[in-house]
């Protein structure tokens, strides 16, 4: 991929953007397999899920720079000065499409972008969610509610600019510190869900809601999941940080009983909502709970569980606690395969019998790993 941002050195963020992206595949299943070759033999390795090289993340956290009347879209740098990426090779279509109304509609709407260094200004953040349609969520992200009027006031123009905008919100993060977000959501449209193909289902997303990145690769990792699920005859799933229903959705099915746990509350309605409009969808429920101090006795009917837990891993009293559960089998999908490696090694009752790598993030040394784990007899 050509990037005159990454030439020019003013974004550097596709660290492996100058090599080949056959070899960077291949470097990074030979990494990966590395960081777990103490529980993951060789042989067990499925062929790498490769992604697009270009136009694959369908989510884009666009920080506000530069002044009011030329703001910039993209980053900050090390001094704080913002770096305009509205063209940005990696974003879907449809992003890259609405990045220059987006940047004049700050300027209209009079949202002064936020100064790192001096820690002033009003606009911190735009992030923009698009699905396979080309429809879009929009979140502003403003240093305080003083500046919900301005922002309300000018939308309308902006909406009908963009019909494909289906939902705005303003999050309000009045604090100087190095999260995108703040906990007070403000709806600016009746619509606040995104609906969203991903694999064989239709997801919702809402604001807050985790979403992956790379929605394509996604979708066969939702299918490789339930292919697993059929293939050990799982009756009865529990789904850990379950999200918005993207694992459970694919599992659930006529003969299976599948229930997901997530501790975010948007979430867990996005993915009863998802659940109600699917005919097949099965039994499937959906609770709000976290998961990381769930206690999953040995007992338990759950025969197969899924996690899919943040970089920092499901930690070791999870692992534990599955460990001494009466599951059978554990399939585990991993933003991070260091902390994973060292979550299997609490899993000692389990033998790593199948994995896969599925690069979410081309260009990069990030890596998303799913394995399935079966109980030794």
């Amino acid at each position: 991929m050509k990037c005159v941002y990454f030439d020019r050195h003013l974004c550097r963020s596709c660290t492996l953007l100058e090599t080949p992206y056959a070899e960077q595949l291949r470097d990074k299943q030979a990494r990966v397999a590395e960081t777990l070759a103490t529980r993951v033999a060789d042989g067990v390795w499925l062929p790498a899920r490769a992604s697009a090289e270009t136009r694959f993340r369908s989510k884009a956290k666009l920080a506000v720079g530069g002044t009011l009347q030329a703001p910039t879209l993209g980053i900050t740098d090390a001094d704080g000065t913002g770096v305009d990426l509205r063209e940005c090779g990696i974003q879907d279509e449809a992003i890259w499409d609405v990045v220059p109304d987006l940047a004049g509609f700050v300027t209209c709407a009079g949202l002064r972008p936020y100064d790192v260094t001096r820690r002033e200004g009003a606009l911190k953040f735009v992030l923009v969610t698009a699905n396979t349609d080309g429809e879009l969520m929009v979140r502003f992200v403003l240093r305080s509610e003083d500046d919900v009027p301005r922002l309300r006031e000018a939308l309308p123009a902006l909406l009908e600019r963009l019909p494909q905008v289906r939902a705005v919100s303003a999050n309000i993060h009045p604090e100087h510190k190095a999260v995108v977000e703040g906990d007070l959501e403000i709806p600016l449209t009746p619509e606040q869900t995104l609906r969203l193909p991903v694999g064989d289902v239709t997801l919702h997303l809402r604001h807050r809601s985790f979403l992956q990145t790379n929605t394509d690769v996604a979708g066969d990792l939702y299918r490789q999941a339930a292919a697993w699920a059929d293939a050990v005859h799982a009756l009865n799933v529990l789904d850990l940080y379950c999200g918005v229903g993207g694992f459970a959705l694919h599992l659930a099915g006529e003969h299976r009983r599948v229930h997901g746990v997530e501790i975010e509350p948007t979430a867990v309605e996005s993915a009863r909502l998802a659940a109600s409009e699917r005919s097949t969808a099965g039994d499937v429920t959906f609770e709000v709970g976290d998961a990381s101090v769930l206690d999953v006795p040995a007992e338990d009917s759950a025969d197969l569980v899924v996690v899919n837990p943040p970089r920092r891993g499901i930690g070791e009293h999870l692992a534990r606690t599955l460990d001494g559960s009466g599951a059978h089998t554990v399939i585990y999908s991993s933003c991070n395969p260091t902390t994973l490696a060292a979550d299997l090694e609490h899993l000692a009752s389990f033998d790593v019998t199948a994995a896969r790598l599925f690069d979410m993030f081309p260009h990069t040394h990030h890596a998303e790993v799913a394995v399935l784990l079966r109980r030794r007899l």
